[in-house]
This record gives C-alpha cells, structure tokens and sequence, in this order.
C-alpha cells in the first residue's frame, strides 16, 4: 500500500463564487452609497434640512446599507457565504494610508503655529479625561479607546485609527462612528450660533469650531456660517489634529500591549512583541504625508491639488467599501448590549471638549492674524 499523501486543504465547493458575489455587492453599496453622499445635499438645498444633509457623511449611510442588506442576507441565509469578501481591516488601513497624502504638514507649520499647540494640549487633555471618565462608568477599555480618540482628534477617522491599534470589535467602531454624527449634526448650527453670542472674532471662532467638532463636513459648515477667515482657520486646526492621529495610534498600542492585555504573571513584552502589534499601517500614513508634502513644492499649484483630489477620493472609497463592511458583519445585538454609557461618556466628553477648546482658542488666537 502507497502511504497516504497529505494535501492541502481545499476550500469549500463555490467559496470563490461566493466571494465575488460579496464583492459585487460590496461594491453596488458602496456606489449606491456615494450617489446618496453627493446627491441627498442638492435634493433638500430649499428644505429645512439641508444643513443637515449637508453634515451627514459617507459612514453613516454605508453603515445603514450594510445593515441593510446584512439583514436580507442573513434571512436568505447567505451572509456567512459571502463574509469573506468583507474585508473591513483592509479596506480600513488602506484609507488611512491615503488619507496621509492630505496631511500637509508644511502647510501646517507656516500657516498656523497656534494651532499645533491647541492640537496637543486640546487632544492630550480631552483624550485623558474621556479615558478616564469611561473607566469610571466601567466600558470596556477598547471601546473607551475609540470614544476618546474620536472625540479629541477628528472623530471617525481617529476612531477608526484607534480601532487598529487596540483590535477593537466592528460593533464598537460603527457604534463610534453612529455618536461622531450624532453630536456633530447639531453643533453645526449650535457653535456659530454661541460664537456670535460670546462675540467672538472669526479667528477665534474658526480655531473654537475646528478644535471641538469632530467632522471634517460639520467643521466646514459650520466655519461657512461664521465667516471666511473662521472657515480657513477651522480647517487648518482641524487638519492639524488629523495629523496627530498617527502618534496617538503609536501610543495606544504601546499602552495596551504593555498594559492592557498584560497579565499578571506575565513578563514584560519585548521589542518583537510591541512590533508584532504594532499598526503598520501608521508608518504608510506618515509616508504619505512627507511624500506628498514634499511632492506639492516640486509641481505647479493647480497640478498638485489636482493629484490629491484623486488620492482624496480613492481614500473615501476604501473608507466607504470599510463601513459598508462592517454594516455588513455587525450584529445589532452587540451594540444593544452597550447601554446607556457610551452615549453619557462621549456626551460630557463633548462637552468638556467645547468649554477647552473655547478657553485654548480664545488665549491661542487672540490676535492671530490670516497673511
């Protein structure tokens, strides 16, 4: 008798078909998505609910058609199937990566100067506070990881960050990214109207405005109302805490490899552990940011914005395919579990975050001029 030869396993009959079809759908939800994300805005210009057409991002409606259809397809039985073409990590890093090369830290050391000082103390500040505030109603320390990144540096993007770096679950970033929205929907409206109210200059209320909402969309509506010089000032804070995102990454999973999920018996991890863990996807977002900085000094102006707009959308597509995936994969059942404490955490967060972010811009700005 022959000995048996060992094979590989083969993968399950039609697992390749499958996978397509996950990945056409994907795909037609994520088309379908971006037709929502460019078009609802002009549908309800006239209406009462334009500003908040104009605030609602991609996340959200990706999120609600993944749950959508997350729904059709685990009565139809066929979300398992399909599951490996969700590929939410990838799609996730990928974005991030991209979303480097809008990071122009140039512009931001020459325009600005201010505005980096108010990103470290503002971030380190709100951050700590909500880190601190989640342990005492008891959340998990991953989820408190996201809700405190996403409130202290730029809401979705950093949530999504931080969920990188701790290995958070699906359901607790779409459940971040679902609070992001929610509180910035109003402060488009709400923050203006507090900024006249205190007679605060435009620089001072752009610096407030970028500081404390967590939406890229709100940020710039908000900052439209104001004034153009509020509006120039919001988006250079705001993309200075954006370019924090990658250190606080760093930062987060050097703490949770070393501190977290250490046990008690267990010895000190070592540099190979720490790297194992590490997000390598944050080396790629750096690289993209000094590549594309120092690439917009070599082209002309026009070519440059030009390039980035592309990289700019090519980002919010990988972003998009990630939320639809995890709208996709989540169960709502988890989300449920999560109560009433994340929202009371990442609401007195919010909260702390305006009354900061008001006292760091009115002393940062004070007298700051636009050249």
């Amino acid at each position: 008798m022959q000995p048996a030869i060992a094979r590989a396993e083969s993968p399950p009959p039609g697992r390749a078909i499958w996978t397509g079809a996950g990945l056409v759908l994907l795909l037609a939800l994520a088309a379908l998505t971006r037709f929502l994300e460019l078009n609802v805005p002009g549908w309800l210009e006239d209406t009462g609910a334009a500003g908040i057409a104009r605030a609602i991002e991609f996340p959200i409606y990706a999120t609600v058609l993944g749950l959508a259809a997350n729904a059709v397809l685990a009565r139809l039985g066929l979300r398992e199937r399909m599951r490996a073409a969700f590929r939410t990590e990838f799609f996730i890093k990928t974005g991030l990566v991209l979303l480097g090369a809008s990071i122009n830290l140039s512009l931001i050391v020459s325009a600005a100067g201010p505005a980096i000082l108010q990103a470290v103390l503002l971030i380190s500040t709100i951050f700590l506070f909500t880190w601190w505030l989640g342990g005492v109603v008891g959340l998990d320390a991953r989820l408190r990881a996201l809700l405190a990144a996403a409130v202290s540096i730029c809401g979705v993007s950093a949530a999504i960050a931080a969920a990188g770096a701790v290995h958070a679950r699906r359901e607790q970033l779409a459940y971040a990214a679902s609070l992001v929205v929610l509180f910035a929907i109003p402060m488009i409206f709400v923050q203006p109207w507090l900024a006249s109210l205190l007679g605060l200059p435009e620089v001072v209320a752009g610096a407030w405005i970028g500081g404390n909402i967590d939406t890229t969309a709100a940020v710039t509506a908000a900052g439209t109302i104001v004034g153009e010089d509020a509006l120039k000032v919001a988006t250079i804070v705001k993309l200075t805490q954006n370019a924090m995102m990658g250190f606080v990454a760093v930062l987060l999973t050097l703490y949770f490899v070393m501190r977290v999920e250490k046990s008690a018996d267990a010895s000190r991890p070592g540099l190979s552990e720490i790297w194992r863990r590490f997000p390598k996807f944050v080396l790629g977002f750096i690289a993209a940011s000094v590549i594309a900085t120092w690439w917009l000094t070599t082209v002309p102006a026009d070519q440059g914005k030009a390039t980035i707009a592309i990289v700019n959308n090519l980002r919010v597509w990988f972003f998009i395919l990630a939320f639809a995936s995890i709208g996709l994969e989540l169960r709502v059942v988890s989300v449920r579990e999560a109560g009433w404490r994340p929202l009371a955490v990442f609401g007195i967060a919010t909260f702390a975050n305006l009354v900061v972010a008001l006292a760091l811009a009115s002393i940062l700005f004070a007298g700051f001029t636009l050249d």
